[in-house]
């Protein structure tokens, strides 16, 4: 990801602005949709005070209010990427009178009638796109929103590091299977530390836990054919631009197999891709 950038994303109303935004937003980018401009001031204070937080910020503009974000940005030296949207005419109408929505040179008394509020519109960002320099021009006439999300995320991010997002998250069946989750791993057939007095009041966050599901033959095996099969499934989902993903990986209770291989996946997987963890039902018996 690049450090301390600033990207302004603007162009045609109907463009994909938003898609764009979401996008980026995927990248990890703080995004920020119609930054009022008299608040611009306030805006620069915000960033410096938390750098780690605001490194990387999107502002999606209009074509009224675009020269003073260019401005402002350049006068306090900030290194500024400018992402312009653009698209035919023609397309614009099809997709304004599909969405219904009102132009925003309509809402601002600029245009009376669709067709005048693009040419309006496109007047403005003409004249404004005479002097731009570290522009990225995409045109977005024949793209649908995946394909867009493509070109940005391609654009903007990171080559060392995936923007994919895994979250893997154990549970227990008997508690019910988490209903958002995107791949359920059942794994209710690994030898279960709970029938060991010794073992069965931790969880599989303690080290002997872990160690009893990890070193079991059927896990060593089972594990080597887990890995292979993430690996092409995650890489898919990363192909066709998806975001995030949700793993659950579920045995009993919820305590000791799930949470063990949730761990391992999550060492397996953090150092690849974005990657979160939790445990949904560790501590749900004890209530």
């Amino acid at each position: 990801m690049m450090e301390n950038k600033i990207v302004l994303v603007t162009g045609m109303s109907g463009a994909g602005k938003s898609s764009a935004m979401n996008a980026l937003e995927d990248l990890g980018y703080y995004c920020m949709d119609n930054f009022p401009k008299e608040l611009l001031e306030n805006l620069e204070d915000l960033l410096r005070k938390d750098e780690s937080h605001y490194k990387n910020v999107a502002l999606s503009v209009s074509a009224i209010d675009y020269q003073a974000f260019v401005s402002y940005f350049e006068n306090i030296n900030r290194d500024l990427q400018i992402l312009f949207l653009d698209c035919s005419d023609e397309e614009l109408l099809l997709r304004y009178r599909f969405t219904r929505r009102q132009h925003p040179m309509i809402v601002n008394h600029l245009a009376t009638t669709l067709e005048d509020a693009i040419e309006v519109e496109r007047d403005f960002l003409d004249h404004l796109q005479e002097n731009s320099q570290n522009t990225i021009h995409i045109d977005t006439t024949k793209l649908s929103t995946s394909a867009l999300a493509s070109r940005v995320l391609h654009r903007f991010k990171s080559a060392q590091r995936s923007v994919f997002t895994v979250t893997f998250q154990s549970f227990g069946f008997k508690h019910g299977v988490p209903l958002d989750a995107d791949m359920v791993i059942d794994v209710r057939f690994l030898p279960n530390p709970f029938y060991d007095p010794l073992l069965r009041d931790k969880t599989g966050n303690q080290k002997e836990v872990y160690d009893y599901v990890m070193d079991k033959p059927e896990t060593q095996e089972f594990i080597l054919k887990l890995k292979d099969y993430c690996d092409f499934v995650f890489s898919q989902y990363e192909k066709q631009n998806k975001s995030h993903m949700i793993v659950a990986i579920g045995c009993t209770g919820g305590q000791h197999r799930s949470v063990s291989i949730c761990n391992w996946l999550y060492d397996e997987y953090k150092d690849i891709y974005r990657c979160f963890k939790s445990h949904r039902d560790i501590g749900v018996d004890e209530e």
